[in-house]
Parts: structure tokens; sequence; C-alpha cells
């Protein structure tokens, strides 16, 4: 079934749009059009959490609540959700949900132009957990950002949440809601508004005939970069296909050897899963950008973006990930290391996407991976290096080492590795090691970090590893 017409859940019924504007965000959509003006647009690229609000998406028969960035989000990408604004929180008799009034009561704003953002991202996290502790609290806030007031007072409040009876009227009404999304959640969305199209296919064969006719169409998915063509820049986007629909793709399967993650899974479901086998990689994506951004934002379009900081791609590098990309009649598995020709480009052609992910396990080998940057959370990587390595009577018998940040490309550091492999871990093999780097790199210097800082970064960062190893213990800060 195909429509020009959205169709959404917003105050206890379904919202129909005709034609909606392709380029137009959720944001503006929320304030011109609904006047509603508690969610804030403060940086327009999903960096500081004004713009929040919580979407419930029918998951098993279930309402699955998930804070994003309305900045960065297309209206027509609504389709088939639910939509929570922070006005919607209040009850019909003017009393406050439980998480407005614990704001009140520690006194947890001042300016106010924040205080939406972070109730909406504490809602979210009401509405996902049975308790809260300090980490889920800092986590669930790491993509809001307090100018004046401080974080105690908002930490105090989530905390005493857990003294909250949890049922509040977005509950009560749930089986409603779960109703009303049974009813709209079946469409595929194509849109021809006036000079732009937009395209919502639910099926790969959607995608696919879609494509054939369309070839030069942008392939959207989180949109955490790819909005700031139209957020930033100041561009439109004339045709676009959102993928994020297709819930074929959203899957991740332990292929034994290697786990397979479909286009569309988001990074915060991906992050769960893969705790089990690399916890480094989990800890990664968790400095990789805020809850919102995790929410939406997926490895395949991390990868399809092609930046040279895009924090997943050293650790899929190291570990020796594959790609598969469809086209229209063909499949394609390509090494990740192939995958990338310079900067942002890559062996992707038009007509293609990207259909999975295959990253191999590695059970006996050693992996650590490292980020740094100059906030801790939700902040663009200086440098991000991957480590993954075999050894057998200390010897190293195999080793890959990966870093972003150090070039036009994610890259593998070849002449370390060289040093490194059948070596034992000595100090005269970690200075050679370490002096081979530059070799590999020959990093520039930008607003966020020198070249000289990024190449000593990555030697100290490379002497950490095996100090770790030796050692056997961690030796972080933040630990």
């Amino acid at each position: 079934m195909t429509s020009n017409t959205i169709k959404f859940v917003h105050e206890n019924r379904i919202v129909e749009i005709k034609n909606p504007e392709p380029n137009e965000t959720l944001l503006n959509y929320i304030r011109i059009k609904l006047k509603k003006t508690g969610t804030k647009e403060g940086c327009a690229e999903g960096g500081c959490g004004a713009c929040t609000v919580v979407l419930g998406e029918l998951k098993n028969k279930n309402i699955n609540y998930s804070a994003v960035n309305s900045c960065i989000m297309f209206l027509p990408t609504l389709q088939g959700k639910q939509l929570i604004l922070v006005e919607d929180l209040i009850y019909k008799n003017g009393s406050l949900h439980p998480v407005q009034q614990a704001m009140v009561n520690y006194h947890s704003s001042q300016c106010g132009f924040c205080t939406p953002g972070f109730v909406m991202s504490l809602f979210s996290m009401f509405k996902n957990h049975s308790r809260f502790k300090d980490s889920i609290i800092r986590d669930s806030i790491s993509g809001n950002l307090c100018r004046c007031t401080g974080y105690q007072p908002i930490i105090k409040a989530a905390k005493s949440l857990n003294n909250k009876n949890k049922i509040d009227h977005f509950n009560k009404n749930k089986k409603n809601i779960i109703n009303m999304l049974e009813k709209i959640n079946n469409q595929s969305i194509v849109i021809y508004k006036k000079d732009k199209k937009y395209f919502a296919p639910r099926y790969v064969q959607e995608l696919k005939k879609i494509l054939k006719k369309n070839i030069d169409s942008h392939l959207l998915s989180g949109g955490t970069d790819l909005s700031l063509k139209v957020t930033k820049e100041r561009n439109d986007m004339n045709s676009i296909i959102y993928m994020n629909s297709i819930n074929e793709l959203n899957y991740i399967r332990n292929n034994n050897g290697y786990i397979e993650v479909g286009a569309t899974t988001p990074l915060i479901k991906f992050e769960n899963y893969i705790k089990k086998y690399y916890i480094d990689f989990a800890n990664i994506l968790k400095r990789y950008g805020s809850v919102q951004i995790r929410n939406v934002g997926t490895i395949a379009g991390n990868i399809a973006t092609a930046s040279p900081i895009g924090d997943t791609l050293p650790i899929l590098l190291s570990l020796d990930a594959k790609v598969v990309l469809r086209s229209i009649k063909k499949t394609k598995i390509i090494s990740l290391e192939d995958f990338f020709i310079d900067y942002r480009k890559t062996k992707l052609k038009k007509g293609q996407f990207i259909d999975s992910i295959r990253i191999p396990l590695f059970p006996k080998n050693i992996f650590k991976a490292y980020k740094i940057s100059k906030r801790f959370d939700d902040d663009i990587s200086s440098v991000c290096a991957s480590f993954n390595l075999e050894l057998k009577n200390k010897i190293i018998k195999s080793i890959k080492v990966a870093y972003g940040g150090m070039a036009s490309i994610p890259k593998r550091a070849k002449f370390c590795e060289k040093i490194l492999l059948n070596s034992s871990i000595t100090e005269k093999t970690i200075i050679e090691a370490k002096e081979a780097l530059e070799k590999d790199f020959k990093p520039i210097s930008d607003m966020r970090a020198s070249g000289k800082y990024r190449i000593m970064v990555a030697k100290n960062l490379l002497h950490k590893c095996f100090l770790e190893i030796e050692q056997k213990k961690l030796i972080r800060i933040d630990n």
C-alpha cells in the first residue's frame, strides 16, 4: 500500500498530512505549524538536545519510546509513529508529569531554554527503565547541554524518580495508542512536492524499483550527517529515499563466526548486542553520540558517509569487517578496507545501497579501542584507535591496527603492524612500532587538534594498549 499522506499519532488521535514538504524538519513543523514552542532550536545539528522529542514506535505489540533530535529529523519520517512533546506530558487536570514535577522539586531549571529537552530525555528514560542508576541517568542526558544551572539538580531530580509510581497517563492510554499505530503502520510513502521527491519504501524490492528510476537520490537513514545539508548548509535535497522504514534491514544475526548487522539497525540496538563480544566497541558507541543520535543513527550510515573521524570505522577495520552491497540485480561483498577511496569517497556506486555489515568474531583475540576528544560525551574524535591481536606464547601471531582522524580516510597502520607481527611485546618493539606510525600517517592540523598532537596521541594509544595487555588491567581515567 502506497500513499502520499503521512499518518502519525499525536494527542491521542491520528494526524494526517498530505504531501508534506520533504525537507521540512520536524522541529519547524512543531514550532510553526503546531504552534508548540516548548521544543527549542539550539544548534540545528543534533548536538545540544534543546529540540528533543520522544517517538513511540510499535515493536512486538508494544510501544518503544525513543528520544530523538527533532532539528535533524524530516517531517515525513514521522510516518507510523507516535509524537510526544513536552506539552503532552501534563495531565488533563493540569498536574505535572512525575518527570516535570521532579525538575520543579529540585530547582533544575534556570533560564529554562534547555529544560524541555532535559524533560523529554528523562521522560524517555522513565519509560524505558525500571530503575535509574547513575550510569543510566548520565547516559540519558549526555545529549542535553545546560549553559547556566549545571547538572547536579537535574541528576538529583532524575534519581528521585526511583521513588515514583511508573504508571502515568501514557500507560493508561497504551492500548488505544497501540490500536492507532497498528492502523497506520503498513504503508509506503511516495511524495512529489514541487521539484522535490521523497520515498519511504517498506521492503527491499520496493527500494530496488525506486532506485532504478531515481538513481541520484540521497539515501537517508538516521540523518545525523545528511540532514545537515538542509539545516546547516541551507541546501535542498530534491530526492530522498528513507531507508529506516525497511524492517527487513533492521536485524542482528550471529552467523557462526561473524555478526551480521542490517543496514537500518539503530546503533543503540547494536550497542546492547555487541558488548557481549567486544566491550570496547560498546563503550566507544556510548561516546559516539547521545542517546538521541544512537536511537536513529546506523553503522551503515557511518560507513556510507565515509568521514575520516567516524568512530565505528577504525574499529570495523581492525575487526576485518565486510560490507554487503546490493543493487537492482547484484549482491557484492567487499572488505571495508577496500571500500574507502579518498576523503568521503567510497566504492558505493549510484544504484547501490548497503544491505548489511559483517563483523568477524575473534574469541581468542585481544581487542581494544580508544577515543580521544575534547569533551568526553557526544563529541567528535580528534583520534580514534583500535587494536585486534592474537597472542601465542607472548608472540603476536596476528594484528590489525586502525586509526580514525589521522588521514583523509579511516586507515590501517600497515608499517606499524609489520613491526609488531611475529614479535614479542618488548619496550624495543613498542618503540619501533610507534616510530613506524610516522610512515603510516601524516595527519593534518585543524580546529580539533594539530597534526603533531594527533601523531603523539596515536603513539601513546598504541603504548597504552600494550601496557594494558602486559599489566592485565585497564589504564583509563573514566574507570
